[in-house]
């Protein structure tokens, strides 16, 4: 499925009604270039698991945790040269564990990850009226969690999805 959003604050609501429909042990491979919006739909997911603290961006210390209904474990792993680094830090412990792991640069660690995890690529778009921050952003996963989510995008973003 695919959504245009105009502006940071459509990325934040996006990210909210995604964050409101994961469950425990839920993975999100993040794609995108530097800049496209990855940490800002991080923000909304936080936000639709009840976490209060807004998320930034874990560049420099691989995983940044928050507390909320179901915990957030916010990875980037720019800085990371493979599934065999990240394990040998421990960070299994947190991606496979009871929360919800959002993971920007995900491709780094494709071989690791399972069959259940959503992948969420987020694309800078030729601008909509003026909008410099337009984004597509394609969403993919189980087929019966893509189905509900749907639904509730499509209220939201009645234009905007395919």
């Amino acid at each position: 499925m695919e959504i245009r959003v105009t502006d940071a604050e459509d990325t934040i609501k996006l990210g909210e009604i995604i964050g409101k429909t994961l469950t425990p042990g839920s993975i999100i491979d993040l794609r995108g270039d530097l800049g496209a919006g990855k940490t800002v739909l991080v923000k909304g997911i936080a936000r639709g698991l009840g976490i209060k603290d807004e998320p930034v961006s874990p560049t420099f210390v691989i995983m940044n945790a928050y507390e909320g209904v179901i915990p957030l474990y916010h990875f980037d792993l720019y800085r990371i040269s493979g599934a065999d680094e990240l394990m040998g830090i421990g960070a299994d412990e947190f991606l496979f564990g009871e929360g919800v792991s959002a993971v920007e640069w995900a491709e780094r660690v494709d071989e690791i990850l399972p069959e259940y995890t959503i992948y969420i690529d987020i694309k800078i778009a030729e601008p909509d009226n003026g909008s410099e921050n337009t984004r597509e952003i394609r969403i993919e996963g189980k087929k019966e969690w893509v189905s509900s989510f749907r639904s509730t995008a499509e209220q939201a973003f009645p234009a905007s999805t395919r």
